[in-house]
């Protein structure tokens, strides 16, 4: 069975310049077996409502700006799954949570990014999953226990999103062995109630977690970890790292 993934995507520029997080992505994919369909829930498909992707082509959204023309050159093919979209509204329905197709939804960067990375020949499809990120951990979790059931079929669920995301304080030169103290301290936070399995610390992470607020002045980018951790199984750690100083490039593993 596979498990369900949580991937800090990092900067769209990952899709051309995978730095660590490149490798770690691959060699994840190679010890896999193959997916019959991946389902990504991804911080940059906020939405009011709880939507799934419903399209048999959705196209690739360069959903950003600034970047070199290279970038916006990259296209991720994968087809849709309209059958595996309409069984997962149908999983969240049985599960009591208001769910509905979209199949205009094209792959934000937050789904096409890593994926290009592990499955570059785009020749599994995908579906999206909307995040209502004003709803917060406790609704993430119920749509992780609401689908894990997927795995068993051969779905590779994942999170995509960041460990740490506060744009505003990147040092676009560091290094990779440049850690910014309050983002590492957050990080290890997160792991250490991962792995102890603390739903409750993790659901209340703003108040309790270190750093919180600074390490997420806003909650998309965390949301999508714990769709994953509720999909899943055991916690595993994949890959760590940071990028810029503060953007955390972790990657982790359930069951």
């Amino acid at each position: 069975m596979l498990p369900s993934l949580f991937i800090s995507h990092g900067s769209p520029m990952l899709a051309l310049q995978p730095g660590a997080s490149g490798p770690a992505l691959q060699r994840l994919a190679a010890e896999l077996p193959r997916p019959q369909a991946i389902v990504v829930v991804s911080a940059h498909w906020e939405s009011p409502a709880l939507l799934v992707s419903g399209g048999a082509a959705p196209e690739t959204w360069h959903d950003f700006g600034g970047f070199p023309r290279e970038l916006f050159a990259v296209q991720y093919p994968a087809p849709g799954d309209p059958r595996l979209a309409s069984d997962i509204v149908e999983l969240l329905q049985a599960d009591g949570l208001d769910a509905r197709l979209d199949n205009q939804r094209p792959f934000d960067h937050g789904t096409w990014v890593p994926l290009s990375l592990m499955y570059p020949a785009a020749d599994i499809p995908v579906v999206q999953v909307s995040l209502p990120s004003h709803m917060g951990p406790a609704l993430q979790t119920r749509v992780g226990h609401a689908l894990r059931s997927l795995r068993e079929q051969g779905v590779l669920l994942i999170g995509s999103g960041s460990i740490t995301h506060n744009l505003g304080e990147l040092d676009w030169r560091a290094g990779p062995e440049t850690i910014t103290p309050w983002a590492r301290e957050f990080r290890d936070w997160v792991v250490d109630k991962l792995a102890t399995d603390n739903e409750a610390a993790l659901h209340d992470y703003r108040r309790q977690a270190p750093h919180a607020v600074r390490s997420h002045p806003s909650d998309e980018h965390l949301l999508p970890l714990y769709f994953a951790r509720a999909a899943g199984g055991q916690f595993g750690l994949a890959h760590q790292g940071f990028t810029m100083g503060a953007l955390g490039m972790d990657i982790y593993r359930f069951g």
